[in-house]
């Protein structure tokens, strides 16, 4: 009898929502569903950034030569090292959360402000980062030709370095003035121009015969591989873009359609259009959650100022904005891993 009372009893508690699954309470809870539907929605996105990849594999731009760029560094070829600096301040911004929590089951106030604080710092760097890395991505560095075909050329020297348009094209007496809406017949509007026209990058690459064309075709290392120039393989590591003869070169320069200068969601003067568009949609999106996060931990900060947690005898809402800080950690490791490293 007394065992059957006891059974009803647990039941009911049950169903009115008096147990916490796990020792996990209703707040914590519904964060880990959140982190597992975001998961799932990342997932989705890296995997079509795979399968997208894996099919222009050939055309893909190489990360050591894309993000090559260091503040106050200026034309120093720093690939790779601010990115990982990046990565540093965001996985130490998660361990500043840690201390937080933890200082938070010891009802100890000042540190958690303290470190909170510091894992808004963080945030703030990293955000800040990636705006500029956006903004050298966009504005680009070297400038290629895009041909009618829709191949991506870029030009280097004869031992395979890169060579900026800037420093080979020439200079044409007739300017094609920018359309704007004042000057248009229906008020139309266009893109800045590039900063040289097609003819004059043809001019001065004919005025220049040490420059060649490199297609976006990417190929390795392999016995197989033949090439009479004196390309420094050591640039590109295993992976180099197919650098043709000047002969060819004169070739696909004549199918020439359009400077490209930078990337954008239309063109990329790295390779693969689609690069661009998966950098700016899925580095975009977790930057989202990385500022989001910041916002949410500046409310909990102050929150923690005013005492608000000391009167609820609980500092359980730092550690439900933690699981979310850490989940934008991790979830930059893989986004770090298929952007930069593989």
């Amino acid at each position: 009898m007394g065992s059957t009372v006891t059974t009803a009893n647990s039941e009911q508690q049950t169903w009115n929502g008096g147990n916490e699954p796990f020792g996990a309470s209703y707040g914590k809870l519904m964060m880990w569903f959140f982190i597992v539907s975001d998961a799932l929605t990342f997932s989705g996105f890296l995997a079509a950034y795979g399968f997208s990849r894996f099919k222009f594999i050939d055309t893909w731009p190489l990360a050591d030569e894309v993000f090559t760029h260091f503040p106050f560094m200026h034309g120093v070829s720093a690939p790779m090292y601010y990115v990982a600096l990046m990565t540093f301040i965001l996985i130490f911004s998660s361990v500043t959360m840690v201390l937080a929590v933890d200082a938070g089951h010891n009802m100890n106030k000042s540190k958690v402000a303290f470190y909170m604080f510091l894992t808004i710092i963080g945030g703030f760097i990293f955000v800040g980062s990636q705006a500029w890395e956006w903004k050298n991505f966009i504005h680009g560095e070297y400038g290629a030709i895009e041909t009618k075909g829709g191949s991506l050329l870029q030009f280097v020297d004869q031992t395979g370095k890169r060579v900026k348009l800037e420093d080979f094209a020439a200079t044409l007496p007739k300017q094609r003035e920018r359309l704007e809406q004042n000057k248009g017949r229906w008020f139309m509007e266009e893109a800045a121009l590039p900063n040289f026209t097609v003819a004059e990058v043809q001019a001065g690459f004919k005025a220049h015969p040490e420059i060649l064309v490199r297609t976006e075709v990417v190929y390795k290392d392999d016995a197989s591989v033949k090439n009479d120039l004196k390309i420094d393989h050591a640039l590109s590591h295993h992976k180099h873009k197919t650098v043709l003869t000047r002969a060819e070169s004169e070739i696909r320069l004549a199918n020439a359609s359009v400077v490209v200068e930078g990337a954008n969601l239309v063109r990329n003067e790295y390779g693969s259009k689609l690069f661009a568009d998966f950098f700016f949609f899925i580095t975009g999106f977790h930057g989202f959650h990385v500022f989001s996060g910041v916002m949410i931990n500046i409310i909990i900060f102050f929150n923690v100022l005013i005492g608000t947690y000391d009167k609820r005898r609980s500092y359980e809402m730092v550690e439900k904005v933690g699981l979310y800080w850490h989940f934008v950690d991790l979830v930059w490791v893989f986004v770090f891993t298929f952007f930069y490293l593989v």
